[in-house]
Parts: structure tokens; C-alpha cells; sequence
């Protein structure tokens, strides 16, 4: 391998999600030198499945208490929408924020009206009860016979959250060919997809790539941390709907019985993207079974919808975290370090900037930074697509 491409630096993240992203922007805004990798797409992972909702807590304490969960983001929804309006740790105000706020909607079963008086009352700082003159378009038919209350949570298009963090940084990532990594004594040997070699020497190495970080340990002949996938079957909708909608549809338990976020095809048709218990309970169902649950469900909440001539999609995807005995869901990310490999997983979306603020506690207590490297001009990734925008997922059913 050529001299001129060995390089020194602080540290190298690999991922190019959200976390990733975000980890990127905050250490080089410390001055710590840091590289990203990306084998794939930026924002190709969890992050362009994800519903864009940056959580305030509200539906973690539907059982009436506060939770650990509800907790850790319970200052999310303020943080991301300072770096929206560009006044916060980072300057988000190039991404796209679709909605200002989310939704509960209770139906007129008691049960569910009561997770939602519970919830208001736990959360009343983040949320309110609103009356029909207030209520979103889909919300005010006359049929609608629930309560509604308003969530202090926005709602971002993903990719343009992974766009607007990684622009500034463009020069700083690195579109590998993932079959070249090697690595060894805290020295990396790879090539970008051009076929340019290069030798990166770090200090930390950062490993951010969701279910793709399980074989990065065992490529790095570690056990752990070990990991997790939770399962999701996510489905799409588009075609006769005349209505975005942003809402949670609280039922009996702790999780929503459907989520709605709405989003744009290629065409710029609105795409209903379900996910919640109806997603959650799909994973035992086969694709049809999980099209004819959607359309039950859908039909029973929101029953003066036309969708006779709409087209669906299902998307079968995996949350990947680090590993719980029982197998559930994590209160917060995690991060933990191991022989200068930091292994850390958000656990969602809008924990990233805690996981990124960690991170950088973590390295900078640790390490000196280098002089500023010049970097070379290397292969930068691809931005991803909206599975949305992909005509082979979609079908009349």
C-alpha cells in the first residue's frame, strides 16, 4: 500500500446513519479528527424505515407512571427542534420537518380512553387535550367519535435529517467496498469502491452500523457487547387518501394499536407508513395476513376512509440493539468500550444526540487530538431512497 494514502487520524466511525452522522458532526466540532465509512448508502440502514417521530415520552407512560424510556427522551422534542431552527448543537435547518407536532387519538372504547387520560395527566407538559375546532383535517369528520390529544413531537423526513448532517462533513466520508476492511492494531486497511487503497491509523474506532455491527465485532474477534433484532412488519399505503396524518391510536396496552406518519412518493401522491401493535404483531404474520389486518384495523379507526382503489406495501425490517436478557426493548442507547472499540447502538432515532454527546465524552477524556489531516479525495457515498419511492414495493390488493 502506498505512503501517500496512510493516514492518521482521531477516529473512525463506521455507519452512516442518523447516530453516526450526528457522532461524526459533534467530535469534529470538538476538534477531534474523525472519518466516517459507509459501505452502503447513507441513511440505507434502520434510519430511511424509520417514521421520523422524535418521541417526547408521552407513549412510553400510557400505563400511568413515568418510565425509564420516557425519561431518556424526555427532552428530545426541544433539543432537535433548536438544531431545526439552527441554534442548537447541530444546524439542522436544511432537513425537512413534516409535521410540528404528533397525535394520541383515543377511539370511543373505555379502555383506550382511559390510557389517554392517564397519559395526559403524566405528560401533561407535553401534551393537551384538543377540541373539535382544533383538531387535525382527518380528525375532524363527524364520525370521529375519540378524543384527541397533541404531542409536543415533531416529525422529520429521515433522509433529509442524514443529508443536512453529513453535507458539511462530506470530505470526512468514506464510500468503502466492505469486502477490503481489514484491520489490525488499531490500523485499518481498505479501499474505496474506485479501487483506492488507503491505511487509516486511529486512535478510537467507533462501530455505529446497526445489525451490522454484529459482524464487525466478530470480524474484530469480539463477543461483545452482544446484539439483538426486534423485528417490525411495517406497512405502506397510497391512493385515496386527502389527508396527512401524524398520530399514535392509543389502545389498552403500553404500545400504540397503529402509528400513522404520512410522507411523499416520487410522484408526490401521500404514503400512510403504519407501524405501532399492528406492526409489532405482524412479525407472526405472513404478507397477506399483515395487508388484511392492516385494512381491518384502518377500517374500524378511521372508517370513512375510501381506499378501495389504494395501493400497499409491506416492509419487513429489523431494530437491531444491544442484547436484553428478556429480549426487550432497551430504556436508552447504549454504548460501551472495549480495547479502544467504542459499540453503540441509539436504540431509536431520537436518542442520537445523547449517544453522539456520550460518545464524545468518552473520547475526548481519552485521547489528544491530532493535527488537523488533510484528507484525500476519496469515493463519497450515495444518498438512500425512501422505500417509498421504490415501484417494486408496491401492490393492489
Amino acid at each position: 500500500m502506498s505512503v501517500d494514502n496512510a493516514l492518521a487520524v482521531d477516529v473512525v466511525i463506521v455507519g452512516g446513519g442518523v447516530a453516526g452522522l450526528w457522532t461524526l458532526a459533534r467530535l469534529r466540532q470538538s476538534g477531534i479528527q474523525a472519518v466516517l465509512l459507509e459501505s452502503d448508502a447513507l441513511g440505507a440502514g434502520q434510519t430511511r424505515y424509520a417514521q421520523g417521530i422524535i418521541h417526547g415520552g408521552t407513549k412510553y407512560a400510557l400505563t400511568g407512571k413515568l418510565t425509564a424510556s420516557s425519561e431518556a427522551v424526555a427532552t428530545m422534542p426541544a433539543l432537535w427542534r433548536e438544531c431545526h431552527e439552527g441554534v442548537g448543537e447541530i444546524d439542522l435547518s436544511a432537513a425537512i420537518k413534516l409535521s410540528d407536532a404528533h397525535y394520541l387519538w383515543s377511539t370511543s372504547n373505555l379502555s383506550s380512553r382511559i390510557s389517554g387520560f392517564f397519559a395526559s395527566k403524566v405528560m401533561r407538559a407535553r401534551t393537551r387535550s384538543l377540541d373539535k375546532t382544533a383538531r387535525p383535517t382527518l380528525f375532524a369528520h363527524p364520525e370521529f367519535k375519540g378524543q384527541i390529544y397533541q404531542l409536543d413531537e415533531p416529525v422529520f423526513d429521515t433522509l433529509s435529517v442524514v443529508r443536512a448532517l453529513a453535507e458539511p462533513h462530506r470530505q470526512a466520508i468514506l464510500d468503502v467496498a466492505a469486502d477490503t476492511v481489514q484491520c489490525q492494531n488499531n490500523t485499518l486497511r481498505l479501499a474505496d469502491k474506485s479501487g483506492q487503497e488507503f491505511q487509516l491509523n486511529f486512535k478510537k474506532l467507533v462501530l455505529m452500523a446497526g445489525q451490522g455491527n454484529q459482524a464487525l465485532l466478530r470480524q474484530l474477534k469480539m463477543q461483545e457487547p452482544a446484539m439483538q433484532l426486534r423485528p417490525l412488519k411495517m406497512v405502506m399505503l397510497r391512493g385515496g387518501l386527502s389527508d396527512t396524518a401524524y398520530a399514535h391510536c392509543l389502545g389498552a396496552s403500553v404500545n400504540p394499536r397503529v402509528t400513522i406518519t404520512s410522507h411523499r412518493d416520487e410522484q408526490n401522491n401521500i404514503v400512510w407508513y403504519l407501524g405501532g401493535q399492528l406492526a409489532e404483531d405482524g412479525v407472526h404474520r405472513d404478507d397477506a395476513e399483515q395487508l388484511l389486518a392492516a385494512k381491518t384495523e384502518l377500517s374500524e379507526l378511521i372508517p370513512w376512509l375510501q381506499l378501495e382503489h389504494s395501493e400497499w406495501g409491506i416492509l419487513n425490517i429489523n431494530r437491531a440493539e444491544v442484547r436484553k436478557p428478556d429480549g426487550s426493548r432497551p430504556d436508552t442507547f447504549f454504548v460501551a468500550e472495549h480495547n479502544n472499540v467504542l459499540t453503540a447502538w441509539p436504540t431509536k432515532m431520537a436518542l442520537a444526540p445523547l449517544l453522539a454527546a456520550r460518545v464524545v465524552d468518552m473520547i475526548s477524556g481519552a485521547i489528544s487530538a491530532t493535527d488537523n489531516t488533510v484528507l484525500p479525495e476519496w469515493q463519497q457515498p450515495e444518498y438512500a431512497d425512501f422505500p417509498w419511492c421504490e415501484a417494486d414495493r408496491w401492490s393492489r390488493s
